[in-house]
């Protein structure tokens, strides 16, 4: 059974750093894209970043490129996601997820139908 395990949240002010991590099993991870997503209340899910399979190529959301980065150690399987100078804006809940294809197709990897597996879910919140 596929499982994505997501953790790191938590209370920051505003400009502080958060990393989140996202253990998985059931799987040979290495052999497909990954990706984070958020879900702010009453907002839907929407994609922060995707990272290819070996690392090579990435892809992020405008509203986090130059603050986030999204990372991976296959032999430990596991996800990151470094996020600095945070706002309050990106107070939501952060997922982890794992693309139903191998392969890096950067049109479709921001997109939720393209993900087969996901985390529960770490809440972030930043205060002003």
């Amino acid at each position: 059974q596929v499982q994505l395990v997501e953790s790191g949240g938590g209370l920051v002010q505003a400009g502080g750093s958060l990393r989140l991590s996202c253990a998985g099993s059931g799987r040979t991870f290495s052999n497909y894209a990954m990706g984070w997503f958020r879900q702010a209340p009453g907002k839907e899910r929407e994609f922060v970043a995707a990272i290819s399979s070996s690392s090579s190529t990435k892809r992020y959301a405008e509203s986090v490129k130059g603050r986030f980065t999204i990372s991976r150690v296959n032999a430990n399987n596991t996800l990151y996601l470094q996020m600095n100078s945070l706002q309050p804006k990106d107070t939501a809940v952060y997922y982890c997820g794992t693309t139903k294809r191998t392969g890096w197709n950067f049109n479709l990897v921001s997109r939720l139908n393209e993900y087969d597996y996901w985390g529960q879910g770490t809440q972030v919140t930043v205060s002003s």
